[in-house]
């Protein structure tokens, strides 16, 4: 299996990576079961990249985003930030890994300190590293970086509730480039924002990542979205990767049926266009106890005996594509298109 990072060298590097959480139940709350989140997965990424998690709300998608910042501890798996095992840590370690890996969270509205005005929002990250300026060079170094995001340096004075949605994002941006990290983990960053001001906030993460060679796991569920700023895109169900190629590969040529089922249910813009859809039926089964064999077959319109007792590996089907299904192999796929 081939999940190597499309641009530049490795920033990110995840093998493995589980997440479960315990079930108690009854008066003495005993472990009744687990909830497996996170189940197995493995990516890269690389500088300068960025690589889209999709899926059903669910499926694990930010789970994984804050299992990478050990804001939640992993069940297993490794992790790897360039050289350096994120899972073998201790608390010193973290604090240095904090300033490499940083994110912006999905509520802008939330994710800000109310009682603190934008100057301190924007260097309390740096005051914590000791890389604050004192006096009129640390103003004008707060300065620097609101206008990296497209805001005047008097927006230092106010407080976050004098802003509108995508301003208070483009602060939460201001704080996460403050630090200078390698990795930002974007949950949702503009599921919140209208969608004019989306665009203008993913335009801006584009421009900054391109200047400052940032690499990206953006987590989100809008496709519309992903095609946008994506460059590699890994699908997710049930806390496993279904599906992992470029962008352009995922969209004009998704092969796992449950991916196919994402692009056929995304709205078109043209009311005149159609196009063939792939149903999918039924609710998405318990992450506490999914099915046997390939997780989606009791929802995939294709499945087969194999697909209820073998769990398919996911396997290289052409260089960069990876796809975990029965019925798309190379040899199938070869078959296919043989005439």
């Amino acid at each position: 299996m081939n999940v190597a990072a499309g641009k530049g060298s490795n920033v990110l590097r995840v093998e493995g990576l589980k997440k479960h959480f315990p079930v108690h139940s009854g008066v003495l709350q005993r472990a009744a079961g687990q909830v497996k989140a996170v189940d197995g997965v493995s990516f890269s990424i690389g500088a300068g990249e960025t690589l889209c998690l999709v899926g059903e709300s669910g499926c694990g998608k930010s789970t994984v985003g804050k299992t990478i910042l050990r804001l939640q501890e992993p069940t297993a798996g490794r992790i790897w930030l360039g050289d350096t095992d994120v899972t073998q840590l201790n608390e010193e370690g973290m604090r240095a890994h904090r300033r490499e890996v940083q994110m912006v969270f999905q509520d802008p509205y939330s994710s800000l300190n109310p009682r603190m005005r934008v100057g301190q929002i924007v260097a309390e990250p740096l005051e914590n590293y000791g890389l604050a300026k004192r006096g009129a060079e640390g103003q004008r170094q707060i300065a620097a970086l609101l206008d990296k995001v497209g805001l005047r340096a008097d927006a230092m004075a106010r407080y976050p509730f004098e802003f509108s949605g995508g301003q208070r994002q483009r602060l939460g941006i201001a704080r996460a480039l403050a630090l200078n990290p390698r990795l930002i983990v974007a949950d949702e960053p503009v599921s919140a924002l209208d969608v004019s001001v989306q665009a203008q906030v993913l335009n801006l993460m584009m421009d900054l990542q391109d200047e400052f060679g940032l690499a990206y796991l953006f987590v989100s569920h809008d496709l519309a979205v992903v095609e946008h700023i994506g460059h590699r895109i890994a699908v997710m169900y049930l806390g496993r990767i279904v599906e992992l190629s470029t962008r352009d590969r995922i969209f004009g040529q998704p092969l796992h049926p449950y991916t196919e089922a994402l692009m056929a249910a995304a709205p078109i813009a043209d009311p005149k266009a159609k196009r063939e859809r792939l149903v999918i039926e039924g609710d998405v089964p318990s992450p506490m106890n999914p099915p046997p064999g390939c997780h989606f077959h009791t929802r995939c319109p294709y499945a087969v005996a194999r697909c209820k007792v073998d769990d398919p590996p996911l396997l290289e089907i052409a260089p960069g594509h990876v796809v975990a299904c029965h019925l798309r192999t190379p040899d199938t796929l070869a078959a296919i298109a043989t005439p």
